[in-house]
């Protein structure tokens, strides 16, 4: 149990390290070419997104349970 308790301690410890490490050297530049969602030079005339099928998503739904499925049973 000591050497679970040092390696999760260890591994926060390094984590928080790092994570303190990256923000300090970061060199954030904001201008309004990087500020902006598009690299071409026109603006979008309507929504960015297209509509999405709910009937893709059931069929992405029941694709992964039978993959799942199929996964758990093969090694029978």
């Amino acid at each position: 149990i000591n050497a679970i308790f040092c390696t999760l301690l260890l591994s926060t410890f390094l984590r928080t390290i790092l994570t303190i490490i990256k923000f300090l050297m970061a060199q954030t530049n904001p201008d309004s070419e990087k500020l902006s969602p598009y690299e071409c030079e026109f603006d979008p005339l309507g929504s960015a997104q297209l509509p999405f099928s709910i009937c893709f998503f059931l069929v992405a739904i029941l694709f992964l349970l039978f993959d799942l499925e199929i996964t758990l049973l093969l090694p029978l």
